[in-house]
């Protein structure tokens, strides 16, 4: 079986990563797929391009599966984030959480999202008509001011 916790330059199997988290005991396995959208803020964009410090990208999404499991204790988590160029509704990621209950798969879902959005190491340069721009973290708003750290300042 594939890793739980992924970055990968090839296109995303839905499939495949709620496979990662099928278990006979749980009833609910909820999805969240992040997908390129084409407007953000007014501006249209024509494609993202995602990049990560792969190794420490990799290890954050395990701890976010260990977050995970530490507030849902019966929860399975599997997180793949896709890097490269990726255009209008390509999926960058998927996150596949199974739980006994929906309820908590829902909340692990979300908190999946949020943590990926605050820890782990992804950037994403958007392209516009316009011009382009580096989005560090993921958090539209969190840009970095003096361009996107160096893998040794991380």
């Amino acid at each position: 079986m594939s890793k739980l916790y992924a970055i990968t330059s090839e296109n995303i199997s839905i499939e495949e990563v709620v496979n990662k988290v099928t278990r006979r005991e749980c009833g609910a396995i909820n999805t969240f797929l992040g997908t390129v959208r084409e407007w953000t803020k007014g501006r249209q964009t024509l494609s993202l391009t995602y990049e990560a410090y792969i190794p420490m990208a990799e290890k954050k999404l395990a701890q976010i599966g260990e977050e995970i499991a530490a507030r849902w204790p019966d929860a399975q988590c599997a997180i793949t984030h896709r890097i490269g160029e990726l255009h209008i509704s390509d999926i960058a990621v998927i996150i596949a959480v199974s739980t006994p209950h929906r309820a908590d798969s829902y909340e692990a879902s979300r908190y999946a999202i949020e943590r990926i959005k605050e820890i782990v190491p992804i950037w994403k340069k958007e392209h516009w008509h316009d011009g382009t721009e580096w989005i560090g973290n993921q958090q539209e708003t969190k840009a970095y001011p003096f361009g996107k750290p160096s893998k040794e300042e991380m």
